[in-house]
C-alpha cells in the first residue's frame, strides 16, 4: 500500500452528529460538518463521518434477515449501498477518504438469535461478511483510498480470530482497494493471531494502551503498515501537542516513519464537535512537527 504522504493522518471514523433538520435528508447538513471540520483540521485520509447512526444500527437496519437487533431469518446484502453516498461526497471535498464498515464480528455479538437458521454467531459473522462484501464492493468503486473494518471486539477474545480472518477473507474476496481493520482495547493474548489478519493496515488503539505498542514491537509484521492511535477518545481532554507528538515518536521508534499512519484511539462521535476538532487539529499539528524533525 502507497500512503499518500509521510506520517499521513486519518481517523478511525465516527465524529460528532450535529443536531440538523431537512425533511428529505436530516442528515445531509451533518455529513457536510463533520467533513469540513475533519478538512479543516488538516487531516489527510477523511471518512464520511459516520453520523448516520451508531456503528451497529447503521448496518443491521440494513441487512434483510435481522429486525432490530434480531436475526429472524438468513442475513442477505441490503438492496441498495450503505455508505456510499457520504463516502461519494466526502471525495468530492478531498482525494483521500476511508471507506468505513462495522465488522462481521462485532455486529454479531450485537444480534439475538431467533431462528433456526443459524446455530451460532460465528455463522451469523459470516452471512454478515458476505453481506458486507457487496459493501464493499460498492466503496471501492467510489475510488475511496481505503477501506476499514472496525472490529472492537478481537481485542475481548470472545471471537476466535480464525473467524475473523475468514470473514475478511470474504469481504475483500477480488477487491483491490487497500484493506484496514481497526481493534480498540487491549491485544494482550491476541495480539499473535490480530498481526497475521489478511488486511494492509492494522489499526490499534495506543494513547489510553501503551502496552498494545510494545506487545506489537515483537511481531513480524509482514510488510503490513500500523494506524497508532496518539489521541484518546475515552478522554474530552484535549491533549497538547507535544503529548501527541511523544506518542508520535514513540510509533516511529517502533515501526519506522515509512509504515505508520496516526489517527485517535477510536471514533469521536461521543465529544463535542469543538473538541473533537482540537483533538484532530492538535493531532495534525504534531504530525507536521514532527515531519519537520524528520
Amino acid at each position: 500500500m502507497q500512503l499518500p504522504c509521510l506520517l499521513p493522518t486519518t481517523v478511525v471514523g465516527s465524529f460528532p452528529c450535529i443536531k440538523t433538520g431537512g425533511l428529505f435528508d436530516p442528515y445531509k447538513k451533518a455529513v457536510k460538518f463533520a467533513v469540513a471540520e475533519q478538512l479543516r483540521a488538516g487531516v489527510d485520509i477523511i471518512s464520511d463521518g459516520q453520523v448516520r447512526a451508531d456503528m451497529v444500527e447503521a448496518f443491521v437496519s440494513k441487512l434483510p434477515g435481522i429486525s432490530g437487533k434480531t436475526v429472524m431469518g438468513k442475513i442477505r446484502a441490503a438492496d441498495k449501498p450503505i455508505t456510499a453516498a457520504d463516502t461519494k461526497y466526502a471525495l468530492t471535498q478531498t482525494k483521500y477518504v476511508k471507506g468505513i464498515l462495522t465488522g462481521p464480528c462485532t455486529l454479531s455479538y450485537a444480534l439475538e438469535i431467533k431462528t433456526p437458521e443459524y446455530r451460532n454467531k460465528a455463522e451469523i459473522a459470516l452471512d454478515l461478511a458476505a453481506a458486507l462484501h457487496e459493501e464493499a464492493k460498492h466503496l471501492s468503486r467510489t475510488g475511496c483510498t481505503l477501506i476499514q473494518i472496525d472490529e472492537p471486539i478481537l481485542s475481548t477474545g470472545a471471537v476466535s480470530v480464525d473467524t475473523a480472518k475468514e470473514c475478511l477473507s470474504i469481504i475483500f474476496n477480488g477487491i483491490d482497494t487497500p484493506s484496514c481493520v481497526h481493534t480498540c482495547g487491549i491485544l494482550g493474548d491476541v495480539a499473535s493471531e490480530w498481526v497475521t489478519l489478511p488486511v494492509d493496515v492494522l489499526d490499534f488503539e495506543y494513547a489510553v494502551s501503551p502496552e498494545n505498542l510494545e506487545t506489537l514491537s515483537r511481531y513480524d509484521l509482514k510488510g503490513k503498515k500500523i494506524g497508532c492511535g496518539c489521541v484518546k477518545s475515552s478522554d474530552q481532554k484535549v491533549e497538547s501537542v507535544s503529548e501527541i507528538e511523544d506518542h508520535i515518536r514513540c510509533c516511529i521508534d517502533t515501526f519506522g516513519k515509512e509504515n505508520i499512519l496516526i489517527d485517535p484511539d477510536c471514533g469521536l462521535r461521543m465529544h463535542t464537535p469543538e473538541g473533537a476538532f482540537q483533538k484532530l487539529a492538535n493531532m495534525c499539528e504534531a504530525v507536521r512537527n514532527v515531519r519537520e524533525e524528520l
